[in-house]
């Protein structure tokens, strides 16, 4: 981890929800902007599937982060305004206690062993972070991605959690597609034969799995409209050209992805989230979204979603905006015309970044953080 990783360690016990617990861990972060006195203008970001804390980069660590376009001084999530919290989420393998991580009883990494995760026990532990900070109320909570799903969940176990909330190509359950996707990544996982029911080691993973499952996932992040234009049929000369083997440049360029996944992420713990959000239903035990979001104390909800995506397609988050505007919460949806499918929101900076810095500004409005500050 960088010098800029924070890190809370817990050591209250964490019941899951389905079953198990831990009596303690880590729960990986990074910060950016500084916090204000009456601690009122915190923004949590809870991540998608595979990143890290680093959302962006800073002085301690000046390596671009992952949303590196989107946060930072004068940006749409502006850390001249903001004191933005980018969280590992738990069950990661990028500082955060997960099934990679070493079980105190054994010595040994958890692997199986570790509890059942569920998305709801992610938005737990997320919220131990913000009570560790001191922060009584965020003004700002995001999620893109899985994270849609992570702060719906933190939502519901903390009504008055926050006063603002952006949900980017997020969901409030898996549909059947998005469902047979991961399930048929975590087969290609497991059929390897360096699987080995779990006790791999770091230098025998099951790679070609991992390989593979990374493929199938970037298939369904884009658009097939974006492979036309990007690729087209034009043919590749980056690896040997083998029977039945790479010809065309998409080829290569899903090649080229999976080979940098490979060895920068944990099997277990790729499957133990991966399976998290298949299980997640905001839904449960509720009759529908607007009653599962009664009680939500909101001043104001964004929603936003790309017209491409297959995996969290836009009729989803549609259905999380009308829910939160059902339940009395000023709300906006956008259904933005991007043809880069699910990773919209991580790579077309030109639709994303203006709609969520206009949003943000009246937050910071609404809020008379705008001008703090300022000489």
């Amino acid at each position: 981890m960088t010098d800029a990783t924070l890190y809370m360690h817990d050591n209250i016990p964490l019941e899951f929800k389905r079953g198990g617990r831990l009596d303690e861990f880590t729960i990986a972060y990074e910060t950016w902007g500084t916090l204000n006195q009456d601690k009122s203008n915190a923004a949590l970001i809870l991540t998608g599937l595979s990143p890290s804390a680093h959302a962006a980069s800073s002085p301690k660590d000046p390596s671009p982060g992952w949303w590196e376009p989107m946060v930072g001084p004068g940006l749409p999530i502006d850390t001249d305004r903001f004191f933005v919290i980018s969280l590992n989420s738990l069950g990661s393998c990028k500082g955060s206690t997960g099934p990679a991580s070493i079980c105190p009883a054994t010595g040994r990494p958890w692997r199986l062993d570790f509890p059942d995760l569920s998305v709801e026990d992610i938005a737990a532990a997320s919220s131990r972070v913000v009570t560790h900070l001191g922060i009584r109320q965020l003004c700002l909570l995001v999620g893109p991605s899985m994270g849609g799903m992570s702060t719906l969940a933190y939502l519901q176990q903390n009504p008055q959690g926050a006063r603002h909330y952006l949900n980017i190509s997020g969901a409030h359950k898996a549909e059947p597609f998005s469902i047979a996707i991961r399930s048929l990544q975590r087969e290609l996982i497991v059929s390897d034969p360096q699987w080995r029911e779990g006790q791999y080691d770091d230098r025998d993973w099951p790679e070609k799995g991992m390989r593979m499952a990374r493929k199938l996932g970037m298939l369904s992040y884009r658009s097939a409209e974006e492979w036309r234009g990007r690729f087209g049929r034009r043919e590749q000369n980056y690896f040997p050209t083998e029977t039945f083997g790479m010809n065309y440049e998409v080829e290569s360029y899903l090649e080229a992805a999976a080979r940098r996944f490979v060895g920068s992420f944990d099997p277990c713990s790729y499957l133990y989230l991966s399976r998290s959000m298949d299980w997640f239903d905001a839904t449960e035990d509720h009759p529908n979204l607007t009653s599962a979001l009664k009680g939500v104390e909101l001043q104001s909800s964004y929603v936003l979603g790309a017209s491409t995506d297959i995996l969290f397609p836009p009729y989803q988050q549609q259905a999380i905006a009308n829910a939160l505007s059902e339940n009395g919460i000023q709300t906006a949806c956008s259904i933005l015309p991007s043809i880069m499918g699910h990773d919209a929101f991580l790579v077309d900076h030109d639709h994303f970044g203006p709609n969520i810095a206009a949003y943000l500004q009246r937050v910071l409005h609404e809020d008379g953080l705008d001008h703090q500050g300022d000489a």
